[in-house]
């Protein structure tokens, strides 16, 4: 059984379903493999239908923003903010739907040589809950665009907001072109052994056994899974600038987001920097998600909670600082104060490791290429910030970090859904996902040569 409980208010059940069985799953990825043949036939309904989604996404603005603050526990802000992304999205794709797909090329001989895109047949999505309406969407919208059908798997503390679009989406498609198989990793892995091309973001380790199992039936598979991201600044950086942009970057929504913030890493003196990021981050609104000037509310669930205590612990047993992160906070739901350390050693998991939670390290490199080489000594590669004023700098260094999203003066959270997105290293596997990559990953590129009889 899955039950989805609000992280503010643990005794308030937002939904409880029956997990789905891997025969379950067989059965739904089959129904919609027989729907994809009808889907795909025509363009134009297609566009129309995901038209018709976006409108009811916006005249259900409320309904869903206060749903995504209730079972997930974001800020109303936030949650908001998400709504109308998610209607932006399907209406993006929406007009994708009419992009080429193929060209037309010179033959070696006589006749016509052209390619064409075809889509996969069945996307089966494996999706988080930190953004549980806009993650399935970015990645459904494109499948359903060029054509595919849909099978979602959401996370379990997603489970309501997952069925929410599916009603939605149920009023606008064919039966069985976008289905909802709530459960846990056992759904999730029978729906990598039937799909077409699979698509996941997650935590690392789910991610590899994801691409692995893909990988093996030779289907095409992307992973978008951790980030443990740096923000480098120079010492020409306004403090009080960096620090409005990097509080909200590490601990809005209780710093749980794959781009957020991670490691603030200062050339030169710290101080300045230290002085205006200890007093924003002490100013942050924290507490019930639902009021309006809410940034930090609560953590997922007792789970996470538990690690980033945990995680301060041992930062300050490991002889490090915290700078923040000693205010009291409601007891009524899974809260911690949003935290700030310094001087934990190199090998420290705040220094390595992503913990999902408004935690942030500082750190202070000697030089700049002390920065970039503790920037990028760690194993992933999601998103990287720089902040100086220095266009030489700007131009010497982007290249040198190594992320796949690279923000200058600009805080390292946040995506636009019509770029393409993906990270380095051990943050992504496959190829990258929105914008225009998403037609590359959800259609197979087939040559066609006709000849003269």
């Amino acid at each position: 059984m899955i039950v989805s409980r609000s992280p503010q208010q643990p005794t308030d059940v937002v939904v409880e379903v029956a997990a789905t069985e891997p025969a379950q799953v067989e059965a739904a990825v089959a129904r919609a493999r027989a729907a994809q043949r009808g889907w795909a036939q025509a363009a134009a309904p297609r566009a129309a239908a995901l038209h018709a989604a976006a409108d009811l996404v916006a005249t259900r603005a409320e309904q869903l923003e206060a749903l995504v603050v209730r079972e997930v526990g974001k800020p109303r802000a936030e949650a908001r903010g998400e709504v109308a992304r998610t209607a932006a999205i399907l209406r993006y794709y929406a007009e994708q739907v009419f992009d080429p797909v193929g060209a037309v090329h010179e033959p070696s001989l006589s006749g016509l040589l052209l390619t064409q895109r075809r889509p996969h047949g069945v996307a089966g999505l494996i999706t988080p809950w930190n953004f549980p309406l806009a993650i399935p969407l970015w990645k459904a919208a494109p499948a359903l665009a060029f054509g595919n059908t849909v099978v979602l798997k959401p996370a379990p503390e997603a489970t309501a907001c997952a069925l929410a679009l599916a009603e939605i989406l149920d009023q606008c498609l064919p039966p069985d072109v976008f289905t909802v198989v709530p459960g846990e990793a056992q759904t999730g892995q029978a729906l990598v052994q039937c799909a077409d091309v699979v698509s996941f973001t997650g935590s690392v380790g789910a991610g590899g056994a994801v691409a692995a199992a893909a990988g093996a039936r030779g289907v095409p598979v992307q992973a978008e899974m951790g980030g443990q991201n740096p923000a480098v600044v120079l010492p020409d950086a306004d403090a009080q600038t960096v620090a409005s942009h990097l509080t909200g970057a590490a601990m809005g929504y209780a710093g749980q987001k794959c781009t957020a913030t991670k490691r603030i890493i200062v050339v030169g003196d710290p101080g300045p920097l230290r002085e205006a990021l200890v007093a924003a981050v002490e100013a942050l609104p924290v507490g019930d998600p639902a009021r309006a000037e809410t940034v930090v509310g609560p953590v997922i669930n007792e789970g996470a909670r538990q690690r980033v205590q945990q995680a301060a612990a041992s930062a300050r047993a490991a002889g490090g600082r915290l700078l923040t992160g000693t205010r009291s906070v409601s007891d009524d739901g899974w809260y911690v104060a949003p935290t700030l350390v310094e001087g934990v050693p190199a090998s420290h998991e705040l220094a390595c490791e992503e913990v999902f939670g408004p935690i942030c390290l500082l750190q202070q490199a000697s030089d700049v290429d002390q920065a970039v080489a503790m920037a990028n000594g760690v194993r992933f590669g999601l998103a990287a910030g720089l902040y100086t004023n220095d266009l030489d700098a700007v131009l010497a260094l982007t290249g040198r970090l190594e992320a796949g999203l690279v923000k200058v003066n600009a805080p390292t959270s946040g995506v636009d859904f019509y770029l393409p997105f993906g990270g380095e290293k051990a943050s992504s596997l496959g190829g990258r996902e929105q914008g225009k990559a998403a037609q590359d990953f959800y259609t197979s590129v087939h040559t066609v040569t006709i000849a003269r009889p």
